[in-house]
């Protein structure tokens, strides 16, 4: 099968930062939409797109808590929305109905979090990772064709541990396992930028996936020191190791690629691929945890599966 992963000519690496990716970036007059914009890698997203001139619009389950980590940082606007409530998505798209979104960054996640499932039964972390961000390109999609916005996915090297299984994807059958859940999550984040992209790319909206890093955020408050210790994370002395080429990142090197997805005019004419270190990634056909996109997250018969269960599920469609 042919695929459109293959990295392309890129002036950044996986050192690269945020500051040296968004260098000479205007958006000034856009508006940007981060999930998760309040901390981790989507409070240092937010940051650079708003110092870059556009207005960041950050939707946060808890809005007190976004506007005390957004506090003094100009042209970011906060509204309540929770990922998990269909009804609060709508609500948050309605409230910026008019505007022209250029980019919609799909940052915020849970990993490896215990069994809950949201009101319509489905599992968290696929509710919340994917479904959730679903319905909130569905609602937003007017604004995102006038806008010709680029959708950003931010999945995770996790997507290695599992594709989706469309059989059980709400673990309904099979034993609960949260990395099993939080693969398919991420695996699906990475169906859905291709399928988005198919739809998109006719009215000038492009999508893709990527892998950030791995950096230690809030992402693992799910976790045990013991769980975290095991990711040899750390060094000698208890610090976090920073080794960009093995995926060991600082979070201005893990912002990096989500803001060249972006931004970068190197992707114009591109779409539907998982990219990392500010590159289109290779396949992987061997090693879990090794860079590349699992050839199960990069199925074009996948990702339309994925979708086609994603709009009986929610009802939403783009266009």
């Amino acid at each position: 099968m042919q695929t459109p992963q293959h990295p392309i000519r890129s002036p950044f690496s996986a050192a690269s930062t945020a500051a040296e990716v968004m260098a000479g970036v205007d958006l000034t007059g856009h508006f940007a939409i981060v999930t998760g914009g309040h901390s981790g890698l989507g409070l240092v997203t937010a940051k650079s797109l708003a110092a870059a001139g556009a207005t960041v619009i950050v939707p946060a389950r808890d809005p007190h808590r976004a506007r005390e980590a957004l506090a003094g940082i100009g042209q970011i606007e906060v509204h309540p929305m929770d990922l998990m409530q269909p009804d609060s998505i709508e609500a948050f798209a309605r409230r910026i109905q008019g505007k022209l979104i250029s980019l919609l960054i799909n940052c915020a996640g849970i990993m490896a979090a215990p069994l809950q499932r949201d009101a319509q039964g489905h599992e968290s972390q696929f509710a919340t990772n994917h479904l959730g961000h679903y319905r909130l390109t569905c609602a937003l999609w007017p604004a995102l064709v006038a806008g010709k916005a680029r959708v950003i996915a931010v999945s995770s090297r996790g997507h290695q541990i599992a594709g989706v299984d469309f059989d059980d994807i709400d673990f309904l059958q099979r034993p609960y396992d949260k990395w099993v859940a939080y693969g398919q999550s991420k695996t699906a984040n990475a169906l859905f930028a291709m399928a988005l992209d198919r739809r998109g790319s006719h009215h000038g909206v492009r999508a893709f996936s990527l892998h950030p890093g791995q950096i230690l955020t809030d992402l693992a408050r799910h976790l045990s020191t013991e769980e975290i210790a095991a990711f040899d994370v750390y060094d000698d002395q208890g610090n976090p190791r920073v080794d960009p080429e093995s995926g060991l990142k600082t979070l201005q090197q893990g912002a990096a690629t989500g803001l060249w997805c972006a931004t970068s005019q190197d992707l114009t004419g591109h779409g539907g691929v998982y990219c990392e270190d500010c590159n289109v990634a290779p396949i992987n056909a061997s090693e879990l945890g090794r860079k590349g996109v699992a050839q199960w997250a990069a199925d074009p018969e996948l990702a339309e599966r994925l979708w086609q269960v994603s709009r009986e599920w929610t009802g939403l469609d783009v266009g």
